[in-house]
């Protein structure tokens, strides 16, 4: 029998110590019997072993991000992947329904691809996709923090077309891992897995009209029906998922505007940034004066404002019992070029230069949201993941020179 040639990915730049162990169970999706080792140096050792793993000390940074379904998961992505730089697209040449996005320094996998029922099977369970019984949590634990230790894995597909479990594909470990789903914060193992973590949470009467807009108007839908799936959903989302943002280091509550009473649209939205105090590498956006408490209606002479007009709102808070700051934004924007007047009264943000937000904002002017508070503090916790990063990255290279030094 022909001998396996693997090759061992690992994130870029730093010295990498590896070592070769034996595991007794391995759901990581291959066997290495030829492993190529390439030293700092440039050359290739081959070295020969039986059923072992590649653990290399990686730099692979993993994000979680946590939401119900249709709540913008995918669009936040968008967002970030492009403060990183490279459009994220599927694998090439893989699984044309593969859920996974590659870009030039992240990959973003969908949890979703750890269901262990497809839909039938789900169906025939009585259980929800929500339900911790129809997800393989083992597997998601032991696949992701084998990609953060810079070990490639065979991870599953799920086909949201078919609802089958399709052949796996494989994952290198990128720069920055983002798993995004439903359950990235239900797993303890998996949660300390994260470097940073959001939660984006949107309210039952945003949700509902959101859900009315586009089921209705774009697919047909009755109005019986649409309150019919939401409330079918609502005792597993309650159980499952929600308590998850207790965990987040940041989250994105989406609510109904308080500048027009009784509005019932879900058109004009109040978003708040919720930040936890005392993350490592992150540090909270503040309005104006860190730590005090912030009332601004920014519209005049310098923002055009049409009705009900922009409020923002900032203040020290308590959330879960965990210390946070609250950054909160009511109204939308008439013009994006004039929302550098809002970003410089911001502090924290984590610009490379003045206006990077604007920049961000205006080059993705067509993505929901991009005029109210769902896009600008996605815009900014994508740029604060980025400074994150630049930490994480500056602190092991730090470590390996301090401990020569010694």
């Amino acid at each position: 029998m022909a001998a396996t040639v693997c090759t061992v990915y690992t994130a870029q730049s730093l010295n990498s110590a590896c070592s070769i162990s034996t595991p007794s169970k391995t759901h990581l999706g291959f066997t290495q019997r030829d492993v190529v080792l390439f030293s700092s140096s440039g050359k290739k050792t081959n070295r020969r072993c039986s059923k072992s793993v590649i653990t290399c000390a990686g730099e692979t940074v993993v994000i979680g991000l946590a939401a119900d379904s249709g709540c913008g998961k995918s669009t936040f992505m968008r967002r970030l992947t492009s403060v990183f730089g490279g459009a994220a697209e599927p694998p090439k040449g893989g699984n044309p329904d593969s859920n996974t996005l590659i870009s030039d320094t992240t990959t973003v996998i969908c949890l979703d691809d750890y269901h262990s029922l497809d839909r039938t099977g789900r169906k025939e369970k009585g259980v929800t996709a929500l339900d911790p019984r129809a997800n393989d949590f083992d597997l998601m634990y032991e696949q992701v923090k084998a990609i953060k230790d810079g070990i490639a894995v065979e991870k599953p597909i799920y086909n949201h077309v078919t609802g089958l479990l399709d052949p796996p594909e494989l994952i290198k470990p990128p720069k920055i891992l983002v798993i995004e789903g439903l359950h990235p914060m239900f797993d303890e193992r998996v949660r300390k897995l994260l470097d940073f973590s959001i939660y984006l949470d949107i309210s039952n009467e945003v949700k509902f009209a959101w859900k009315i807009q586009r089921d209705m108007a774009e697919r047909g839908h009755s109005l019986e029906s649409i309150k019919a799936s939401i409330e079918a959903r609502k005792p597993d989302f309650d159980a499952y998922i929600d308590p998850q943002k207790q965990y987040a280091d940041a989250v994105i509550e989406v609510l109904p505007t308080q500048l027009i009473p009784d509005d019932n649209e879900g058109k004009i939205l109040r978003v708040k940034l919720i930040m936890k105090e005392g993350v490592q590498f992150f540090s909270p956006v503040y309005l104006f004066d860190e730590g005090s408490t912030i009332s601004w209606i920014p519209c005049g002479r310098k923002l055009t404002c049409s009705y009900p007009g922009i409020k923002f709102y900032y203040e020290p808070d308590t959330y879960y019992g965990h210390e946070v700051s609250v950054l909160e934004m009511d109204g939308q924007f008439d013009r994006l070029d004039e929302l550098i007047y809002v970003e410089s009264h911001l502090s924290n943000i984590s610009t490379k230069f003045y206006g990077e937000v604007t920049q961000q904002m205006l080059k993705h002017a067509d993505f929901p949201g991009s005029n109210n508070g769902t896009g600008l503090f996605q815009t900014i916790v994508g740029l604060k993941i980025r400074d994150l990063f630049e930490q994480v990255v500056a602190s092991k290279v730090k470590t390996p020179v301090e401990a020569t030094k010694a």
